[in-house]
């Protein structure tokens, strides 16, 4: 094992960007790099607000370039389904190729954050081939990150058979992540890490580089783990990745604590999210974090950007 490949879990994120692949695929840059920047915050958007709109990947792009996002969040998937052969369907295909994908992006002036490549950790036989997979698209597409979180557990497992399972699932892909310089992001989104006890439990799992934080402000609070704040301040310097989900009044009386999480939230500024209290906490990072708005239809995509607009 040569040097660079003895790189700590801190630096290595504390060098991780969103668009700082490339700089990944030579590590000797992580070595010559201040690992202390200022703090960034762009806007980008998940591709699930024209999930509604029945419309294909190719119109998202340029809808969210006409908002004046900067970054988009694609979602993959394995194989061929109908929706999004017909058009019907913002998710792409991992068959496709990632550069007809990237050109796609680059017409529209728009990068890619990350990859929402959300796929079972308990579940190995779906995760591990899913996951090494979506890296290597990343790796091609250009997109720093792959955000994923524990998903829905078997049936019949125990917990500490699912600690197993998830160990095993992430030391794989976290293998393929440092080889190809792309960041893994884990998200609260189900039965563990629904708390920040639990979400750092299974960060702790694996000791590597590659794996970080994408932090889900609507997840979190409708978790019910307690304050969101406080607990975005706890792994603000792991952060790869930032979920901008703003959650109703009304959804948050109905449903917290009684749900690991939502697909989409309100527009940005029209729920209980702090923003401003968000923003400020996110700027003693020291590093460059995409807010991708997650919100489920073109209007509120326009109403979050223009409300996270002013704030930054």
């Amino acid at each position: 094992m040569n040097k660079y490949n003895k790189i700590s879990r801190r630096r290595f994120l504390g060098v991780s960007s969103a668009g700082t692949s490339a700089a990944l695929l030579m590590p000797q840059i992580l070595y010559s790099r201040n690992t202390m920047k200022k703090s960034q915050i762009k806007l980008g958007v998940n591709m699930e607000f024209v999930r509604h709109h029945d419309k294909p990947f190719a119109w998202g792009v340029e809808k969210a370039k006409e908002i004046g996002y900067e970054y988009i969040e694609p979602m993959v998937h394995l194989g061929r389904e109908l929706l999004s052969e017909a058009g019907y369907f913002h998710s792409v295909s991992m068959y496709e190729d990632p550069l007809y994908i990237r050109e796609i992006c680059d017409k529209h002036g728009i990068k890619v954050s990350g990859l929402s490549a959300h796929t079972p950790l308990c579940k190995p036989e779906i995760s591990v081939e899913y996951l090494k997979m979506a890296i290597r698209f990343a790796a091609e597409l250009g997109a720093p990150v792959v955000n994923t979180d524990e998903g829905p557990k078997p049936a019949w497992t125990s917990k500490e058979m699912d600690y197993t399972l998830m160990k095993y699932t992430l030391t794989e892909a976290a293998m393929v992540a440092e080889r190809h310089g792309i960041l893994i992001g884990l998200e609260q989104h189900q039965q563990y890490s629904k708390t920040p006890e639990g979400l750092k439990s299974i960060y702790e799992l694996v000791e590597s580089p590659a794996i970080g934080i994408n932090f889900d402000t609507g997840n979190a609070y409708l978790g019910g783990g307690g304050d969101i704040y406080d607990w975005l301040e706890s792994v603000k310097h792991n952060l790869v990745h930032f979920h901008a989900k703003d959650i109703s009044i009304q959804q948050g009386q109905d449903e917290r604590g009684k749900v690991t999480g939502t697909p989409v939230g309100c527009a940005c500024g029209d729920g209980v999210v702090d923003w401003k209290r968000v923003i400020e906490i996110v700027k003693t990072s020291g590093k460059e974090v995409v807010f991708s708005v997650e919100c489920g239809t073109v209007p509120d995509a326009v109403k979050s950007f223009e409300y996270l607009s002013k704030l930054l």
